[in-house]
């Protein structure tokens, strides 16, 4: 258990002091993160409703698309209600609550990107083995890798928070409880954990990173072969999936892969992982893919013509 003395709460500094600055804040983050919720349900729907989309790769994408409203719900909910009171503050088990969800969410969306990157190559590569290769226990084993991952990296983050000592002060400037912030706020020494955080979170990010490009270099090497429909086709669905990794990764690398320390450009950095990307994503996905959109656009066709009977 947390060693933990006087502190009980931790108090969140937010995005700004300002109070009409918050108000207009409030509106946009809550568009946001409807159109987050919106956006990323829409393509669960799709895929579970459309026979044209049950390969592998829209498995996966439906799969990625749950963790981005779970992964976004576990900070932007908070970031919204904060805005609108003065006292920004979470409980210090909720503080480890929320930390230990990001990191599960945020896990698992690394872990799911890698799986996509072996989805595309085997489609690439090997496309007289890939129904055998991406047969249907195959993926549900993959996704179930990609949970596991992501619980054992939040779970390992967690285990080296929980021992430290809180005593004062419990000011996070940030809006919401993230790692080396919270680090910051500890009683006793914090340099070997801090070291051991930057190894878990920011070595898995780069690993990952670095499979994900090594996968895309051999599948580019690859397309030589392939006539010009096929390597625009291939480009068309690898661009989206670059895309998604670029705009996850970058971020993270940032924020995760350098010393224990923080930086005033991290809230917006934050904002960027926690709102803008899983915003993108179904538009990133749904405008570069044609089949995706067709079959968004038959079963907008389908739910009016119930709802006209």
């Amino acid at each position: 258990m947390a060693n933990i003395h006087n502190v009980t709460e931790f108090i969140f500094l937010g995005l700004s002091h300002n109070q009409e600055v918050q108000r207009v804040c409030f509106v946009v983050f809550l568009l946001l993160y409807t159109a987050i919720v919106v956006g990323n349900l829409l393509m669960v729907v799709t895929v579970a409703a459309s026979r044209n989309l049950g390969s592998p790769m829209y498995f996966f994408l439906s799969y990625l698309s749950f963790v981005e409203i779970c992964y976004s719900s576990t900070t932007v909910p908070k970031l919204i209600l904060d805005l609108l009171v003065e006292k920004k503050s979470i409980s210090v088990w909720g503080c480890m609550t929320q930390l230990f969800f990001m990191h599960f969410f945020g896990g698992t969306e690394i872990f799911l990107l890698t799986v996509m990157a072996y989805d595309r190559y085997a489609a690439i590569c090997k496309p007289l083995h890939y129904t055998s290769i991406m047969n249907r226990q195959v993926c549900a084993v993959l996704v179930g890798i990609a949970w596991v991952g992501g619980f054992v990296h939040s779970f390992a983050q967690i285990l080296l928070i929980f021992p430290l000592s809180f005593c004062g002060p419990n000011v996070i400037d940030h809006y919401f409880c993230d790692l080396l912030p919270v680090l910051k706020l500890a009683c006793s020494d914090t340099f070997l954990i801090g070291l051991l955080i930057v190894i878990n979170g920011g070595t898995l990010s780069v690993i990952s990173f670095v499979v994900l490009l090594a996968s895309y270099v051999v599948i580019l090497f690859h397309l030589r072969t392939q006539s010009s429909e096929g390597r625009r086709k291939a480009l068309s669905t690898c661009g989206s999936h670059v895309t998604v990794v670029i705009l996850f990764f970058g971020p993270c690398v940032f924020i995760y892969l350098r010393p224990s320390a923080t930086l005033p450009v991290d809230k917006m950095v934050a904002v960027f992982y926690t709102v803008i990307t899983p915003l993108l994503n179904p538009v990133i996905y749904s405008l570069r893919n044609s089949e995706v959109k067709k079959a968004m656009k038959n079963l907008w066709m389908r739910t009016t013509k119930v709802d006209e009977k």
